[in-house]
């Protein structure tokens, strides 16, 4: 929920996020199908918590959570309600793209919000008093880094790795852009894709959807147990991988 990626790919798109975690944290449950007000959604869930961060639809709607809008905010607590719970909630609407517009966000922590729905790309954000939303070219890809861990500058310097990395990998897939998130940086480790704070605060996990005209998937590696998952989707039926 701290780190996105946006490719573009050809009918379709990929969506990569690091999930950057307070170690005492309990571990996230690996993706499986859920009924959110009577929508199916795949997803990881927050045990604590029970939301999520990130969501597919077997439609092909991607949605991904990031902590915090604009600016870096000073928490008021106490929410109404945990930011992964308001995800859901957005991603169970019938259209993800009207998903955010309709939901209550008084009391709720500010957040933003990055959908995918037939091959248009829409940023939401919530300041905490106010919604933004805004259409991005679906056909660049792009990148986000939470502005609750990472300052202007930081953030800056993780865009030009992201250029870089795209000079160097013309025709990203799946696999390559996994790859970037659990490698790209230059050796700081406060600040690279795959943080680590004094063993406190830290990237546990990464989540990629790929959506195309072959594909339909969410790859989840838990960076802790190392364990990997897979569950695709095709035409005629949902199923889980795991290995």
């Amino acid at each position: 929920m701290c780190t996105v990626s946006f490719i573009p790919v050809p009918g379709g798109a990929l969506i990569c996020s690091n999930r950057d975690e307070k170690i005492q944290r309990a571990r996230a449950i690996p993706p499986k199908w859920y009924q959110v007000n009577g929508s199916s959604l795949l997803f990881p869930k927050d045990p604590d918590a029970q939301g999520s961060w990130i969501a597919m639809k077997p439609n092909g709607q991607m949605a991904v959570l990031l902590n915090g809008g604009w600016v870096k905010h000073e928490p008021a607590y106490p929410y109404r309600k945990s930011r992964g719970l308001v995800f859901l909630e957005i991603c169970s609407a019938d259209q993800l793209l009207d998903g955010f517009d309709a939901v209550q966000l008084d009391k709720i922590e500010p957040f933003t919000v990055i959908v995918f729905q037939d091959g248009i790309l829409q940023e939401n954000r919530w300041d905490g008093v106010q919604k933004y939303s805004r259409q991005l070219p679906a056909s660049d890809p792009h990148i986000w880094s939470s502005v609750t861990l990472y300052d202007p500058s930081t953030i800056e310097r993780r865009k030009s790795w992201f250029t870089g990395w795209l000079s160097e990998n013309p025709e990203p897939n799946a696999s390559s852009i996994q790859r970037f998130h659990e490698f790209g940086g230059e050796g700081d480790q406060e600040n690279d894709l795959l943080m680590n704070r004094r063993n406190e605060m830290l990237t546990v996990s990464i989540t990629c959807m790929e959506w195309n005209r072959d594909t339909a998937c969410m790859y989840y590696t838990d960076l802790q147990s190392r364990e990997q998952f897979e569950c695709r989707l095709d035409a005629f039926s949902l199923s889980e991988l795991s290995s």
